[in-house]
């Protein structure tokens, strides 16, 4: 009987060895060619736009301090490291930190800046006077694996020297004896498991949590942890001590931010205390490597008293085994927690990262996308944001404290084509629904300066002073429906000028005008101006029935403000790879879809919106003298409430209403139109220019009639024209002559 049994166990046993000896070959791959690979596995980071300063910049001293606070700098009474600052009434003084910008590296230094009222008025460095200096760029969130796990990879020489002391006093004092696994630590996990009567303490070393965070899960089980034993020794064999501890450092899990999992103690710097790992004080760092047990039992911003316990108990390792004295011990037992009070910037904007991601898809090739390390500079503005956040929360909680409105905003410098800030809804740093981008609803009277700019490129067909019947008509859609448009407050107004039908948003004279152009022709300057979004052939296209997103709209009206120049919007201004490589981009199309005269000329019109028109409760905010020129939009039963409009330097479109479509009994006007002039009186520094292009002329024109009148004739109004297509016919009063006007001038 035994001799039938013993061969059965040595096949037993060799197959047992021979299973070994696969899965020590498999996990021996798995090790030597993926170690490298995940060491250095990171998302891109994403930073707004550096901010410019130089003599005579629109800014407060309370900007700068609000930019330098997303920025982690820390207040100071006297600079003596990089990453702080210090103010004394309007003088700021602050120790920029190094940084490697994609055309030059800057070093760290010091500069002091005084203000006055809301300019710079001066800039100096150690050397003198300064004409310009770019502030680092606030990084504002990363474009993140699917894992949603995100780390700020540090090398081992950058980690404070009593960090690394501390986290190997506290979590394996034999790390640079052992081979991967601690006979010692085991034993006395064992013990204390016993003692226990359950699983209370493991005897892991670092390079075995390390292969746990890497490769296995956190199942408790024999075969689990006979695995994390193997591929320790083997990761030993195949990396440095200096190795393993740097990949730790940078992998160890400390914590969640909503879906974001924090990784690494460079991450948990920013995270805990927005600063860098080395700026950290002595209490901060003993903190993190305290948090190593249990991230969430000794999360400090939800168990504040727990932490301060557990950090405690670092402090006390760390006395206990001479790596500090006696008297920085008591000093760092006496320290708050340190943590930051003020926001955290990093990943709270959703909606324009949202927007980052797509653009890149769209500019770049996906295969350089993939490279490690990538830095994305965009053309966030942090300043801007904040503004139009706060004006968003201002006006919608005045209207409707019940948080059941929604909104989403878009801010362009359209000179460029830039998206400086974006909104996706009423609360911002919500990652949901991206309704600036995806929120496709009917745009009512927005789209109608397509229709007037369609028929200015016809100078000598149509100019603003052309009458139009603002009558009731019906037209015949498909013999058994007709469709009759309505003005908003159901009245006609007979005759009316262009210019006025625009300004004052006449339904039927505006669908009359379409009409006659032909639907087609107006979709395909729609299509010209940058919307690609297909429209529906229908006469009810006319005033805005089809849907746009705020996104296209702002598409739309970038190409007006821009003198008719569309250039697609965008956020990124460079990609950077590892190696300071710029990646190269797709091209964007730039071209005059529109000629400028026609664009001079609907400006005109889009003035006359907001200063006499049904735009004008924007002069509640801005003040009478700073020229802007935007366009309200209602649909509907008053589901959506619409207000685009631009100033010298910046375009904003607004979209206010429900989820539900549910009516909001809000026109563009009362609305939409109240956010966008509470920010643009607050972001805007350039009031619109007006420039006349070539090939402009002026003349008097009677309102009654559009016939040629004077200068002090009743009714007159001085409106531009393409030149030859002014009114050939005179009205009833011609007054004095302008030549004549204009030769006494030139005589005097």
């Amino acid at each position: 009987m035994k001799s039938r049994t013993r061969p059965l166990i040595l096949r037993a046993l060799l197959a047992l060895a021979v299973l070994l000896g696969l899965l020590l070959v498999y996990l021996d791959a798995l090790v030597s060619t993926t170690f490298s690979d995940r060491r250095w596995e990171v998302p891109a980071s994403v930073y707004a736009r550096p901010l410019e300063l130089y003599p005579g910049l629109v800014m407060s001293a309370d900007q700068l301090e609000y930019e330098l606070s997303l920025l982690g700098y820390r207040p100071v009474s006297a600079l003596s490291a990089p990453g702080q600052m210090r103010r004394r009434g309007e003088r700021i003084e602050f120790y920029s930190r190094e940084f490697r910008f994609p055309d030059e590296a800057r070093a760290a230094g010091r500069l002091a800046l005084d203000f006055s009222g809301r300019r710079l008025a001066s800039l100096r460095d150690d050397r003198g006077a300064v004409s310009l200096y770019r502030l680092e760029p606030v990084q504002i969130g990363g474009i993140y694996p699917r894992h949603q796990e995100d780390r700020l990879l540090l090398k081992l020489e950058e980690s404070p020297p009593s960090l690394r002391r501390a986290l190997l006093a506290v979590e394996d004092r034999g790390f640079y004896e052992h081979w991967g696994v601690s006979p010692t630590g085991i034993a006395r996990a064992a013990w204390t498991n016993l003692q226990a009567g359950r699983l209370v303490q493991g005897g892991s070393t670092i390079t075995q949590q390390l292969i746990k965070n890497y490769y296995l899960t956190r199942e408790r089980s024999f075969t689990r942890k006979l695995t994390e034993v193997l591929m320790a020794g083997l990761l030993e064999l195949h990396a440095g001590k200096d190795d393993i501890l740097e990949a730790y450092i940078n992998e160890v899990y400390l914590g969640q931010d909503g879906p974001r999992a924090i990784h690494g103690f460079g991450l948990a710097s920013r995270h805990y205390f927005d600063q860098p790992l080395e700026e950290l004080g002595l209490h901060q760092q003993a903190l993190l490597v305290g948090m190593v047990k249990g991230p969430s039992l000794y999360n400090p911003l939800r168990h504040p008293e727990r932490a301060r316990e557990r950090r405690d108990v670092v402090l006390g390792v760390m006395r206990g085994e001479n790596l500090i004295n006696e008297a920085e011990y008591r000093v760092a037992l006496a320290m708050p927690l340190g943590l930051s009070q003020r926001p955290r910037i990093m990943n709270s904007f959703p909606a324009f990262l949202d927007l980052v991601r797509r653009q890149l898809r769209r500019d770049y090739r996906e295969q350089d996308l993939g490279s490690r390390g990538l830095r994305i500079f965009t053309s966030f503005d942090p300043q801007l944001q904040r503004q139009a956040e706060a004006s968003i929360q201002r006006v919608l909680d005045g209207l409707e404290p019940a948080d059941e409105l929604q909104a989403a905003m878009v801010v362009t410098s359209f000179g460029n084509g830039e998206v400086r800030a974006l909104i996706g809804g009423r609360q911002p740093r919500y990652a949901g629904f991206n309704r600036a981008l995806d929120a496709i609803r009917p745009v009512g009277s927005l789209i109608k300066p397509v229709v007037y700019l369609t028929a200015l490129e016809q100078a000598e067909r149509w100019t603003l002073a052309s009458p139009l019947d603002d009558g009731e008509f019906s037209v015949d859609l498909d013999g058994s429906n007709r469709w009759s448009p309505a003005n908003f407050d159901r009245q006609s107004h007979g005759t009316v000028l262009l210019h006025r039908a625009l300004s004052q948003s006449y339904n039927q004279a505006t669908a009359r005008l379409g009409m006659e152009l032909g639907t087609e022709r107006v979709r395909a300057t729609l299509e010209q101006l940058g919307v690609d979004r297909g429209q529906p052939n229908v006469p009810a296209m006319l005033l805005g029935a089809g849907g746009l997103s705020p996104i296209d709209v702002a598409s739309l009206y970038q190409s007006i403000a821009a003198g008719g120049f569309n250039l697609p919007l965008h956020t990124i201004r460079d990609v950077v790879a590892a190696d300071g490589t710029l990646l190269q981009r797709f091209p964007l199309a730039y071209e005059q879809v529109a000629s400028t005269q026609a664009i001079h000329l609907l400006h005109y019109a889009l003035r006359e919106v907001v200063q006499e028109g049904t735009g004008k409760i924007v002069y509640r905010e801005l003040p009478a003298g700073f020229a802007v020129a935007g366009k309200t939009g209602t649909t509907n039963d008053n589901r959506d409430s619409w207000f685009a409009g631009f100033a010298g330097d910046l375009l904003a479109v607004n979209w206010i209403g429900r989820d539900d479509n549910a009516a909001t009994g809000l026109t563009g006007a009362t609305g939409a139109a109240r956010v966008w002039s509470h920010f643009m009186a607050r972001a805007s520094t350039q009031p619109l220019a007006y420039r006349v292009p070539d090939g402009i002329e002026h003349s008097w024109i009677d309102e009654a009639s559009g016939k040629l009148s004077g200068r002090n004739c009743a009714n007159a109004r001085l409106l531009p024209f393409v030149s030859g297509s002014e009114p050939s016919e005179r009205g009833p009063c011609t007054g004095t002559p302008e030549r004549i006007i204009e030769w006494f001038r030139e005589l005097f």
